[in-house]
């Protein structure tokens, strides 16, 4: 009985999360200002209803994935070990704030590794290449994952459930920002400010410019959340600065 209310209320958690917030992008920027904008958009053509499809498909397949993943974390005798803790009171809320922090950092670094690692050769060619598939992504792109890759990207919930002290709503609101940036990186069209790159914030955080990047070129720019990884490995694309220019002349 746990383990089923654990793998529904992950599956509907992930599905609402999903259609939501893709939707709502997909809704503005691909259909009702998608005149309007089109000039705007990072690569002009917009993808074809098959792309679309395929990228609906494998999300779904990634979100049945993501609910197996969290019966094996919270649904099993597992549980126990996870660093959950009732009330917020008991850490406060500067910690709640902070603890949100530690999991997107330890999420990015997580990513930017296991992302160079989908990049090898073979796990490229197996694995990784179907969300290569969307070289002109869009929201929907932002769960499209081969089931392996799908496991793996889901692996990022045991060092944050087992070291991380948490509460339950600093991790759906962790969650929360992980799906609309990820719908943000692969939106096609870019938000932050013009010259954002170029602040002194702006440098070390990622951009949709910098993600659609590596879905049209596949090397270069593998983080999530920040840049740092990419400017510390020297994996950051050397033509970003000037790709970050080209979507400001746009706008």
């Amino acid at each position: 009985m746990e383990m089923t209310k654990v793998l529904t209320g992950a599956v509907t958690n992930n599905l609402l999360r999903y259609f939501v917030v893709s939707g709502i992008f997909f809704l503005i920027f691909y259909v009702l200002f998608k005149n309007q904008w089109k000039n705007k958009k990072l690569q002009l053509k917009f993808p074809k209803l098959k792309d679309y499809q395929r990228e609906i498909v494998y999300s779904m397949i990634t979100i049945a994935i993501f609910g197996i993943v969290a019966v094996m974390v919270f649904g099993t005798p597992l549980r126990q070990y996870t660093q959950a803790y009732p009330n917020i009171s008991d850490y406060g809320w500067g910690y709640w704030i902070l603890s949100i922090v530690l999991m997107l950092v330890v999420h990015d670094t997580y990513f930017y590794w296991m992302h160079r690692l989908m990049h090898a050769p073979k796990l490229f060619k197996y694995v990784h290449l179907i969300h290569h598939k969307s070289t002109n992504p869009s929201p929907w792109a932002s769960y499209a994952f081969h089931p392996i890759e799908g496991f793996v990207e889901a692996g990022i919930i045991f060092p944050i459930a087992f070291l991380i002290p948490f509460h339950r709503t600093a991790l759906f609101t962790f969650l929360a920002i992980m799906i609309v940036y990820n719908v943000y990186g692969h939106l096609g069209f870019e938000l932050y400010p013009k010259g954002f790159n170029k602040t002194w914030i702006g440098k070390w955080i990622n951009t949709s410019v910098n993600h659609n990047q590596h879905h049209k070129k596949f090397t270069g720019n593998y983080g999530l959340y920040f840049l740092w990884w990419d400017r510390w490995m020297g994996t950051l694309r050397e033509d970003y600065d000037e790709a970050f220019a080209v979507a400001d002349a746009k706008r």
